[in-house]
């Protein structure tokens, strides 16, 4: 399992509460997308399950599940956007498909993902350059 780049993760207080406040946001049963323009190209995520769901053992489970959700489909995020994934409530005990489901469905209703044609291309740009 490769691991999410550091400076692919939101960390501050300040850009958490930015993108919170000022990002529009989408849900579902399992999650809470909020989306913002980034300044830069770059884009970036942030993780989040708050004190009502369950002790520390379970907000960091969910935090993981967020964090590989994103992970394993970030090739299709555009870029210069910062997201934040916050995990609900019926998040508690389900297992890694159904959180990145969940997290594809809201990409999709939030116009959050390449085109078909535009993530080739990405992909073709990625194969060069790691030769």
């Amino acid at each position: 399992m490769s691991k999410l780049p550091k400076r692919r993760i939101l960390k501050s207080p300040r850009m958490f509460q930015r993108v919170y406040q000022k990002g529009r946001s989408w849900a579902n049963h399992h999650l809470v997308l909020y989306v913002f323009p980034a300044m830069g190209p770059e884009t970036k995520a942030g993780f989040a399950a708050g004190k009502k769901l369950g002790g520390a053992v379970v907000r960091n489970r969910l935090k993981r599940l967020l964090r590989e959700s994103y992970r394993r489909q970030c090739w299709r995020v555009k870029e210069g956007v910062h997201l934040l994934l916050v995990a609900r409530k019926s998040a508690i005990g389900i297992k890694q498909p159904v959180m990145e489901a969940a997290f594809l469905a809201l990409g999709r209703k939030a116009g959050l993902f390449r085109g078909e044609d535009e993530a080739k291309a990405y992909d073709k740009k990625d194969a060069s350059a790691s030769h």
